[in-house]
């Protein structure tokens, strides 16, 4: 992103809480490492007008997501009739 440009410093944000304000000293004692949900992260080629119908659909926000719950739906079809 630094490369694109993409990154933005504001001067002028807030610093975050003084010590012993933010988190209690011992958060870390006791914290438990979550791990992801496991999602794959893959490439994927589409027909332009199938991109660009869920493109227009979401307004060019959360497209991929769209497409994501339209394949969801059709796994749980799939497997409902199995």
């Amino acid at each position: 992103m630094k490369d694109r440009g993409e990154l933005f410093h504001d001067p002028n944000a807030p610093e975050g809480p003084p010590p012993g304000e933010g988190l209690p000293n011992d958060f870390w004692e006791t914290a438990v490492v979550v791990y992801p949900s496991g999602r794959r992260s893959v490439h994927l080629k589409l027909d332009p007008e199938v991109f660009d119908f869920f493109y227009r659909e979401a307004d060019g926000k959360g497209h991929i997501t769209q497409m994501q719950n339209v394949l969801r739906a059709y796994v749980e079809a799939r497997r409902k009739r199995a």
